[in-house]
């Protein structure tokens, strides 16, 4: 099993606490991802929204890409997952930007595929906001554009949302980026089975993930193609008996209406489409991450990681608050006993 983390680039995860101990700066993020390292932990997922959908949209958010460079330059083993959205990147550009933080991490970067939910910063940004099977349209062009770019040169294409002629982009990625991409639509499976290496999912018990891994899988096969890899995001309490446990759950879940998150909640509703809808409570952790059971004591947090592997899981993105410091205790209680 391997462990990742979502890199804080909103300042936090919780919509009700407005202050998480998590500044949101490159010198956080720096320590963090190294540290990471350093203490077992494998990937780390850098999310794309130009505004901040936890803290509320005036509050800050850093680049992803300008942050994953940096990073690239600064850490060793690190892969870096870094979310992007084929609406608000020309796909040409983009792959000769991607491949060239490949070349300077030596082969660890790789793209988290997203399908644009939030039509207010799309609108305040400029960029054209489109339903979301049209969104999933046009991500199957995008990745086609880029994949074919990082093989051959003299590339060209024309469909019905980008078009490029004789492309070249050199150097070629020293490595090329793995492709993930999540989603529960028809649309979004379908396609993630057609293209992508891996599928990333929202936090969820054993017996859904596993429904849906399976759902993946066969279509995979039926196209055959070679198995994708799978993750789940998840959100990690580790504590010494059920008490403390329940003590944190509850301090992270009163949500207010007030909250400045709340904002989004029923536009973010609107804009996708998922299999199960999100009570407001579990809104306040982002990313269904308490669904997915990694609250308890170290040894039911192991159980609950065999559980998932057996199901097919292959890595976790976890989310926590205070991250450094939580990220440490998860790393003492449960990487550092996994089977090497």
């Amino acid at each position: 099993m391997r462990f990742g983390y979502w890199l804080p680039v909103f300042g936090g995860w919780l919509r009700n606490v407005e202050d998480e101990q998590m500044e949101t700066s490159w010198n956080y993020v720096k320590r963090l991802a190294q540290r990471s390292e350093e203490i077992g932990f494998d990937l780390t997922l850098i999310a794309e929204l130009f505004l901040n959908d936890i803290k509320g949209e005036s509050a800050p958010s850093l680049d992803a890409w300008s942050t994953a460079a940096a990073l690239a330059a600064v850490t060793e083993k690190l892969e870096l997952m870094v979310a992007v959205r084929p609406t608000f990147h020309n796909p040409a550009i983009l792959a000769k930007q991607a491949a060239n933080i490949a070349n300077i991490s030596n082969g660890r970067l790789s793209l988290n595929v997203v399908s644009s939910w939030w039509q207010q910063e799309a609108l305040k940004y400029g960029i054209q906001y489109e339903q979301h099977d049209d969104r999933y349209a046009r991500m199957k062009e995008w990745m086609e554009i880029i994949t074919s770019m990082w093989e051959k040169d003299g590339f060209s294409f024309e469909g019905k949302y980008y078009s490029v002629t004789d492309t070249i982009l050199q150097p070629k990625p020293v490595v090329k980026p793995l492709i993930y991409a999540g989603g529960e639509s028809e649309a979004g499976k379908n396609l993630i089975a057609q293209t992508c290496d891996g599928y990333v999912m929202h936090g969820d018990s054993p017996e859904a993930i596993g429904a849906r891994i399976s759902d993946v899988k066969q279509r995979r096969e039926k196209l055959g193609l070679p198995p994708l890899t799978y993750g789940v995001a998840a959100y990690s309490i580790v504590r010494n008996n059920q008490e403390e446990v329940q003590k944190e759950i509850e301090r992270i879940t009163d949500v207010r209406s007030s909250a400045a998150g709340y904002n989004n909640y029923q536009q973010w509703l609107n804009g996708t489409q998922l299999e199960k809808k999100v009570s407001l409570e579990e809104y306040s952790v982002s990313n269904r991450g308490l669904r997915t059971g990694l609250a308890g004591t170290p040894e039911q947090i192991a159980e609950k990681i065999y559980e998932f592997e057996k199901v097919g899981v292959d890595f976790f993105l976890l989310q926590c608050s205070p991250q450094l410091e939580e990220m440490e205790r998860f790393a003492e209680a449960i990487i550092a006993h996994q089977p090497a």
